[in-house]
């Protein structure tokens, strides 16, 4: 199964392609994602070819021990869909439909309950070392799993010396934010605001703006203590959705 998926992505590889990619995911020596080896392939097509592989942890760890990014991501689209599959409700065996019953979660297998994949997810941080990677995975994952749980972990990954982990702690928040939960994500923003990353200021820059998006009132509330310290693409990004006229006072620190 594992080698049939790898098969069918190096047919499809783009050479050219992949040099556009490894410009633009910063693959260069010293930079973010130095080293990272593409093969050229869109998203859309990787997130089809996932669906048509049911693999377990070790075919997925396999795929995310990969120095090829490609099979990193279809590791984790394969990932959230195990994920996924953990919180279906199904009617026990031998319940026929029609009778009074309490629905029954249960997992499809013994590899794809919710702690299971969460609990994978965490120890691979190590592998999922691109924004993209990170961006895909975290809240439908991490921040899912989290939801109605204690999120200490969260808070120590906030100040992680890795600047995936980092990423993961924010983007996990969005979980939260759909469902108007804000605290997690303004408290973590704050332990991010003096981050010396460019990533990490525009995905805190991302996630304020989504408050926004739900709650403008608890976006300026949070802006009103902290913009004229915020890093400039962090701001930027957090007050996109603002009109014109009061994106320009926020830039001159003129609110």
């Amino acid at each position: 199964m594992l080698s049939k998926l790898k098969t069918e992505l190096e047919s499809l590889a783009n050479p050219e392609q992949a040099k556009i990619l490894q410009r633009f995911f910063k693959t260069g020596e010293g930079q973010y994602g130095e080293g990272d080896i593409f093969l050229g392939i869109k998203v859309p097509v990787q997130r089809q070819i996932a669906k048509k592989y049911d693999l377990n942890l070790n075919e997925i760890q396999d795929l995310l021990n990969s120095e090829i990014h490609e099979h990193r991501l279809v590791g984790l689209f394969t990932l959230i869909g195990k994920y996924n599959l953990s919180k279906k409700t199904i009617a026990p065996l031998g319940v026929y439909p029609g009778r009074a019953q309490e629905p029954l979660t249960r997992p499809q297998s013994t590899e794809c309950r919710g702690k299971e994949v969460f609990d994978f997810y965490l120890a691979n941080t190590k592998n999922i070392n691109n924004w993209d990677l990170v961006d895909v995975s975290a809240h439908k994952i991490v921040g899912d799993f989290l939801y109605d749980k204690k999120k200490e972990i969260l808070y120590e990954l906030a100040k992680s010396d890795n600047l995936w982990e980092r990423r993961i702690a924010i983007i996990s928040t969005f979980a939260f934010i759909k469902r108007e939960q804000f605290d997690d994500s303004l408290a973590i923003a704050e332990i991010l605001l003096k981050d010396n990353h460019d990533l990490i200021h525009k995905a805190v820059g991302w996630m304020l703006r989504e408050v926004g998006k739900r709650d403008v009132g608890v976006l300026k509330e949070f802006l009103k203590q902290h913009y004229k310290n915020m890093p400039r693409t962090m701001l930027r990004y957090a007050i996109e959705k603002f009109e014109e006229g009061r994106r320009k006072k926020y830039l001159k620190g003129e609110i």
